[in-house]
């Protein structure tokens, strides 16, 4: 309970290092040190543009991380982004159905992908291989995101993937992206109030493979959601809990923040109850052996959070979350 409450609560760089640490931890919490950047970027210790990033693994995810420092903007040494390189694109693992994250819009020529995420993802591209097109995207569902990392489909996930200490386990995480926490959607008319009791004999649906799977769980095996709460009905896709909701099939979705907004936008019949009850991380999901792309994808994040990060927010996010919201920033680092 101690661990459920200092994750929910704590804000920024600080945080993660928190909600990382309070996913092994049982007894003494400790947060994780970290450098933070100054305002040009640097860190006091390197050049500019060199602010240090703590890389989290699993071994280390209640005990000491490793660190892992950005890498100069230019740098294209390192086997796998001298690979990428080599090859001319970067293959980046994606959603297509999560409206302004990465969907395609009927109304636009040929349908393209578009979306935060994707942003992001052509940010990648024309930062290391200076050309924002030179990217593959593969539509994946939400609980083929880790295994499309580990069979080498893709080289990265961008795909509002929670940097959460199991997933370290499987693949190696760039800096946080975008703050976000679990929320609740449910029909405006519903009588649903918020991640409470009112969720009593309702059936919640969630994502296979996903954050709010697993926190329903872990509230629903210590009772601090309603025992009569159904929890029983997953979708390989999050965005076909909407659906189901839609049909009448569930009562209620547990998802992100962040990507609830974005459906409440789509769908106005629906509303986001209540407050956010987790403080969660989105962040570029890698291969663990890829070490040099995780720095050169770290530096990326750097740059574009200083500059191009603020006006994707402004065109995707600004309408559903708000221009002054806790997410309306880059984490702090």
């Amino acid at each position: 309970m101690i661990a459920r409450r200092l994750r929910a609560s704590l804000k920024g760089w600080g945080g993660v290092g928190a909600m990382l640490l309070a996913c092994v931890l049982t007894a003494v919490l400790v947060l994780l040190p970290l450098t933070r950047a100054h305002g040009d970027g640097s860190t006091g210790t390197g050049g500019p543009g060199l602010a240090d990033a703590t890389q989290v693994t699993a071994d280390s995810c209640g005990e000491h991380p490793e660190r892992l420092s950005p890498a100069p903007s230019a740098d294209q040494s390192g086997p796998a982004v001298t690979e990428i390189v080599k090859r001319g694109y970067l293959s980046v693992g994606v959603d297509q159905n999560s409206y302004r994250w990465g969907y395609r819009d009927p109304s636009t020529r040929g349908g393209d992908l578009e979306g935060f995420d994707i942003d992001l993802a052509h940010e990648m591209a024309r930062r290391i291989l200076g050309d924002a097109t030179a990217v593959r995207f593969h539509a994946i569902p939400t609980n083929q995101r880790i295994p499309a990392i580990r069979s080498g489909q893709v080289d990265l996930v961008v795909r509002t993937m929670t940097i959460t200490c199991d997933r370290l386990r499987d693949v190696a995480f760039s800096d946080p992206y975008f703050v976000t926490g679990q929320q609740v959607l449910a029909p405006k008319a519903s009588g649903i109030t918020g991640y409470d009791a009112s969720l009593a004999y309702r059936r919640i649906c969630s994502a296979e493979g996903s954050t709010a799977g697993i926190r329903l769980a872990e509230d629903k095996k210590d009772h601090t959601l309603p025992a009569s709460a159904d929890i029983s009905t997953t979708v390989p896709n999050q965005l076909d809990c909407l659906v189901k909701l839609q049909l009448g099939e569930v009562d209620a979705i547990v998802t992100d923040g962040a990507l609830a907004a974005s459906q409440a936008a789509q769908d106005p019949t629906v509303e986001l109850k209540g407050r956010p009850f987790t403080t969660e991380y989105y962040g570029v999901a890698m291969n663990k052996r890829s070490v040099d792309l995780v720095r050169r994808v770290n530096q990326v994040l750097v740059d574009y959070g200083r500059s191009g990060w603020g006006a994707s927010y402004d065109k995707w996010l600004s309408q559903t979350l708000g221009a002054d919201s806790a997410s309306s920033r880059p984490p702090s680092r």
